[in-house]
């Protein structure tokens, strides 16, 4: 059916303004008297959480254990506060209500994480968060998970092996056994602002880390550069597919990642490029594409991306092991 309404998560940080951050509710409905307005703030009881990524609950994908696609659950990790919220957008969905709030010191002495970005739901009903540090605000990449049906925190995902240094986005497919992510920043120095001295500090991840997803062990890690920052991680639709994209934020780059001839082995290529252009007076002598976010369409046909700085929407044509092809743009 027809979406009726989205989920924006609003935040105010450096606006100076001293408000909760909020999710706001938006009229999908085109035979509404409000279609594309705000109808509903939901503010969250906490200042300087920093909303960042909303996941939906376990409804929306646990294969193993055949729930109907039913979204009910929002979960809401904070970028700063490294608080968990889980909204109830089942009861009433024009108006929902937090029913669970996970505080910042549980996250920390159960899970030595903090800096909470990314959710998707796990095959098996679990709930998944990527993480971007500790509790300190270091570098550490990694995962946490919440119960499916209680959103109690379990503890950590991976095993004990190697921790990326840093976190940010995940996606995975079941049938191929791989979970992939990417690198973030190191918390407490990008929270500062932007800086281009910081490219030889690595403040900026540059890594793709491929998983077992049934061991929850690192097999295998991508040095992208030290200009990439990659992001946003999608694989394809189909369950079959054993190939994604991710996009680079600093450097302008989508690589296609996709499992190899050689047994569970899997390879980088880059397919997108977007120059950067030059500027005066801006804080570097050229500005990146910065790819914000990646999307692909329901039908892998398509992928779209948001050339932030540039200011710029882009839809590439996907075709089987060919280069995607600039299509569209806005």
């Amino acid at each position: 059916p027809r979406e009726e309404v989205a989920y924006v998560t609003c935040t105010y940080r450096s606006t100076c303004i001293d408000q909760p951050d909020f999710l706001a509710t938006v009229d999908l409905n085109p035979r509404s008297p409000h279609y594309g307005q705000v109808i509903h703030r939901l503010p969250m009881p906490n200042l300087k959480d920093e909303l960042h990524c909303a996941g939906w609950g376990p409804a929306c994908g646990c294969f193993e254990s055949g729930a109907a696609a039913k979204r009910s659950k929002l979960i809401l990790p904070c970028l700063i506060s490294s608080r968990i919220y889980v909204v109830d957008v089942g009861s009433q969905c024009r108006a929902p209500r937090i029913c669970k709030m996970i505080e910042p010191v549980d996250v920390f002495w159960k899970c030595n994480k903090g800096h909470l970005a990314t959710t998707h739901p796990l095959p098996n009903g679990d709930i998944l968060i990527a993480n971007m540090g500790d509790a300190a605000g270091n570098g550490k990449g990694g995962f946490v998970v919440l119960d499916g049906e209680t959103f109690e925190l379990k503890g950590n995902w991976e095993n004990e092996c190697e921790v990326p240094p840093t976190g940010y986005d995940f996606w995975y497919q079941p049938r191929h056994n791989v979970l992939v992510s990417s690198a973030g920043v190191v918390p407490r120095v990008a929270g500062r602002g932007f800086n281009p001295d910081d490219f030889k500090k690595g403040i900026f991840g540059r890594r793709l880390n491929v998983w077992n997803l049934s061991c929850r062990s690192l097999t295998q890690c991508f040095d992208l550069g030290e200009d990439s920052l990659p992001l946003n991680v999608r694989f394809l639709h189909n369950p079959d597919a054993a190939e994604g994209y991710v996009g680079c934020a600093l450097s302008g780059v989508v690589f296609r990642f996709y499992k190899s001839c050689e047994a569970n082995n899997w390879a980088v290529e880059e397919v997108i490029r977007i120059p950067p252009k030059d500027v005066s007076g801006w804080i570097m002598p050229k500005m990146p594409a910065l790819i914000a976010d990646v999307i692909i369409s329901p039908d892998d046909r398509f992928l779209y991306l948001s050339n932030w700085l540039h200011g710029d929407i882009r839809q590439y044509e996907l075709s089987r092991n060919c280069k995607p092809r600039l299509v569209g743009q806005v």
